[in-house]
């Protein structure tokens, strides 16, 4: 049976450099940093003081949530992700129905996460351990499972079909998009919601401080910390948000008169099981190349057709060799290599919310036409410019509208995923 034609038809995104599409759209364009110094760790003796964090008033949450869930709210992956989530929901024009109304049944969600409300686990188990287990308050379980977010967003939205969360690391949000694609190109669902969300703060960062994985040498000066594909690339700068985006059949899309951002045309995900080089924190590249190539074959493109890569590309010495995954996996390199970015370098790491985050942004170059810069760039690092030239990694916002734009994520525990956009034609 052939596969139903699936497209992009809504955008939400609470990200460190932007809280909303527009703000995250200017940030893009302009290159803006979101990544900031935090007083917090510094209390609290971390070597890494700086992260990506959203900048979300108490007011703004007024916007999503009602009084009754507001009492206790202390979950800032549940606070981003719905907010990315309803935000997307009604960039694509769909409502929200009444509670006595029927479930949608033609409509779900699938939205991810690495680990959700840790912060109301503290206030939990601190409040066990005193013997005050009433005072928990009514609302700990939906903060504190890894499904609560999606079973927040599938209760708001009136959601009869697949309601789930995923999660795979850093893959989680691209492979969350990829779900939703193939429920719907084989006739499951009409309409999803997917995306991923993380949560922010000492106590997910914390893991990251204590490997000596993350930049100490950047604490005065924040915004020149996330260096992706730099010869001083020092680690990662840890990050949260959340990215969601309304997938559909292009045939519920044109019924509904929707707006289309892009186009689904492919994807794939796979594990390196811990071979050739994997392990928990390192890809296996063979692993890396047949997942980019599954993708391309799935999509039904060819290699030379990518316009533009949207990288994983943390800041860490796994750059280079991300570089030459892409490069082996398409057959490019020199001056045939696409133009590559990574939003790392505006956003730090988001983890689980990653992959959404830069999915919406993959979705914006195709829809607004342009290829957003990489900052911190000045010196690349020296193993990648023997591959590519320096033009193909753009320090500044190019007027080039790609058609074409692969984005791709590869997350601890050796898992990857692919997902191929493409701008939408008749």
């Amino acid at each position: 049976m052939d596969k139903r034609r699936v497209v992009i038809t809504g955008l939400g995104v609470v990200a460190p450099n932007g809280i909303d599409k527009t703000e995250f759209t200017q940030a893009l364009q302009q290159g803006t940093s979101g990544i900031q110094f935090i007083p917090e760790l510094a209390d609290l003796n971390f070597s890494c003081q700086i992260a990506g964090k959203p900048n979300i008033s108490k007011d703004y949450l007024n916007h999503y949530f009602n009084k009754v869930q507001l009492r206790g709210l202390a979950a800032t992956g549940l606070e981003y992700g719905v907010i990315a989530g309803k935000d997307a929901w009604q960039d694509a024009g769909l409502s929200i129905p009444e509670e006595e109304e029927d479930p949608r049944w033609d409509t779900g969600v699938i939205f991810g996460t690495g680990i959700l409300g840790v912060d109301k686990f503290r206030e939990a188990i601190y409040k066990v351990d005193e013997g005050n287990v009433r005072r928990l308050g009514s609302n700990t379980v939906i903060q504190t499972m890894a499904s609560g977010i999606s079973a927040f967003l599938g209760g708001m939205l009136g959601c009869g079909n697949i309601v789930t969360t995923n999660s795979s690391a850093c893959s989680t949000g691209t492979e969350a998009v990829l779900m939703a694609y193939d429920r719907i190109a084989s006739g499951q669902a009409e309409i999803i919601l997917a995306g991923s969300t993380s949560d922010s703060g000492p106590y997910v960062w914390g893991g990251f401080d204590a490997m000596r994985i993350l930049p100490h040498k950047y604490n005065d000066n924040p915004i020149t910390a996330s260096r992706p594909m730099s010869a001083s690339a020092s680690g990662f700068v840890p990050g949260a948000g959340a990215g969601a985006l309304v997938i559909e059949s292009l045939e519920s899309a044109l019924n509904r008169k929707a707006n289309i951002y892009a186009e689904i045309a492919g994807g794939a995900v796979n594990s390196g099981g811990h071979r050739n080089g994997g392990s928990m924190t390192a890809p296996n590249s063979k692993a890396v190349q047949q997942c980019i190539r599954s993708a391309i074959a799935q999509a039904k493109i060819h290699p030379k057709d990518i316009d533009a890569i949207n990288g994983h590309l943390t800041a860490t010495t796994k750059d280079p060799v991300e570089i030459e995954n892409w490069s082996i996996a398409l057959e490019r390199n020199g001056k045939d290599f696409p133009y590559i970015n990574s939003l790392k370098s505006l956003t730090g790491h988001c983890l689980a919310a990653s992959g959404s985050i830069e999915s919406v942004a993959s979705v914006l170059q195709i829809k607004e036409g342009y290829i957003f810069g990489n900052i911190n760039t000045e010196d690349l690092h020296p193993e990648i410019t023997t591959m590519i030239p320096k033009q193909k990694i753009p320090e500044t916002t190019l007027a080039i509208a790609p058609k074409i734009v692969a984005k791709a994520s590869f997350g601890f525990g050796d898992v990857n995923a692919c997902v191929i956009f493409k701008k939408y034609s008749e």
